[in-house]
């Protein structure tokens, strides 16, 4: 991929591994994304660790190096792209009980995840006749995009994954199951459920979505539609440019350009998805942000942290 001239790098990673003590390791690292002004957030949990976050190269660049100076992280992969302005407003380094709630005791991907598939051989795994091809993520993301012929399993959150494999999946009748997720952490979970579950032949996509467009030249690409990712992009094209979607800001669904173009839209208040639904207190509020936030893009502050605006402004 050319080298970008846009000034903010946007950098998705995660990694299982055991971390016995993974507090200890949040003070620190949130002083050196503090201090590299790096904006995002990173999950550290007892099964590894996992987050997007953005800033200068060089900024992304020393906190890989950081991490990957830990043996555990040595193996440590960074899914990539670009943009001209930071899209994250704050910096937190949380604790939890898994970097992916799945919420099913006992899943390692560590012992048991499936067979990962780099992105230049996925298109003949997903093409063969007998292999069941399922999109991992949640509904909202399918809608803005999908693999061709892929499987919505219409949930709602992660958690519901699980239920989702034993209402409709298999083992005996599902004998080569493939699946991917937006950067590879979800579709690697789900692999080592099914393992659990009895599934024999069990594929994931290496990178996820965002390392497949990054590999796979849109000529070749069996992707359709565009990528929802986590930030205030909210979507991403095939070349990883910002896409066309926006984002409601009162229900956070993406937003399509006809939906834009609605009479129940209102920017920051109300779309056509949660229009109804909030009470006239709580959309006055929305308002307000909308205001404010609004203010502050013109102040070019755009709600960041000081550090983040000075790097901005340098």
């Amino acid at each position: 991929m050319p080298v970008s001239t846009r000034p903010v790098v946007v950098c998705a990673l995660y990694r299982f591994v055991q971390l016995d003590d993974y507090r200890r390791l949040q003070a620190p690292l949130q002083q050196l994304l503090e201090e590299q002004a790096i904006a995002g957030s990173l999950l550290l949990a007892p099964e590894g660790i996992n987050g997007t976050v953005a800033g200068s190269r060089a900024a992304i660049d020393t906190l890989l190096a950081w991490l990957r100076s830990d043996v555990r992280f040595a193996g440590l992969a960074g899914r990539e792209s670009c943009t001209d302005r930071l899209p994250f407003r704050h910096v937190r380094v949380q604790l939890k009980q898994e970097i992916v709630t799945m919420g099913v005791p006992g899943i390692d991907p560590n012992r048991r995840a499936g067979t990962c598939v780099d992105p230049a051989d996925w298109n003949d795994l997903i093409r063969a006749p007998d292999v069941l091809l399922i999109d991992t993520r949640n509904d909202y993301e399918v809608r803005v995009g999908s693999f061709r012929n892929a499987v919505n399993p219409h949930t709602r959150s992660f958690r519901d994954f699980p239920r989702y494999v034993r209402d409709h999946l298999d083992p005996a009748r599902h004998r080569k199951v493939a699946m991917y997720c937006t950067g590879g952490i979800r579709c690697e979970k789900s692999t080592a459920l099914l393992r659990e579950l009895g599934f024999a032949r069990v594929f994931h996509l290496r990178g996820g979505i965002l390392g497949y467009l990054e590999q796979v030249p849109p000529q070749d690409s069996l992707w359709e539609g565009e990528c929802f990712v986590f930030d205030e992009r909210v979507t991403l094209d095939h070349r990883l440019q910002p896409g066309s979607y926006r984002l409601c800001h009162a229900c956070r669904m993406p937003l399509a350009p006809a939906d834009l173009q609605h009479p129940a839209y209102l920017p920051g208040i109300r779309c056509p998805h949660c229009s109804g639904l909030h009470s006239p207190q709580r959309q006055q509020r929305f308002a307000e942000r909308e205001k404010q936030m609004q203010l502050a893009r013109s102040r070019g502050a755009a709600h960041l942290g000081s550090a983040a605006r000075q790097t901005m402004e340098r």
